[in-house]
């Protein structure tokens, strides 16, 4: 993955043949080309448990054509980061309590939730004078 700079606060976001723009809104001094970086990183947990869900659905033949994730988050501070999210899983089927149950243990155990919830090793390098890794 390469994220490239594209001028004001614009970057391209790239990983094989897909390409994301990662912008700010106007009232942040971007030009809203694109999602923040905070909303795609909210928005990679709501797709994240979406596709988890969505396989336990078809496994177990529960019907969830056309369901969705809603996502909501707060910030908190010092140091300034995304404090609480709030996920809504909206399933047109109804699911016994067994059902419910499971598939809320599926969607919590999707890859990017259990990676904020047992963070990664961060590493950020510096390369100066136009060498790329």
């Amino acid at each position: 993955m390469t994220v490239a700079y594209k001028g004001g606060s614009r970057f391209d976001i790239t990983s094989g043949s897909h390409t994301v723009v990662a912008d700010q809104p106007v009232e942040d001094g971007g030009q809203d080309a694109g999602m923040s970086p905070v909303e795609l990183f909210v928005g990679s947990l709501a797709s994240c448990i979406g596709y988890f869900v969505g396989r336990y659905c078809a496994r177990h033949k529960i019907a969830c054509e056309g369901f969705t994730v809603d996502a909501e988050w707060s910030y908190a501070e010092q140091p300034h980061r995304v404090g609480s999210l709030s996920m809504r899983i909206n399933l047109p089927a109804q699911l016994t309590p067994d059902q419910r149950e499971r598939l809320l243990k599926v969607a919590h155990g999707c890859t990017v939730h259990q990676s904020i919830a047992v963070p990664p090793a961060i590493r950020i390098d510096l390369r100066e004078g136009g060498v790329r890794a």
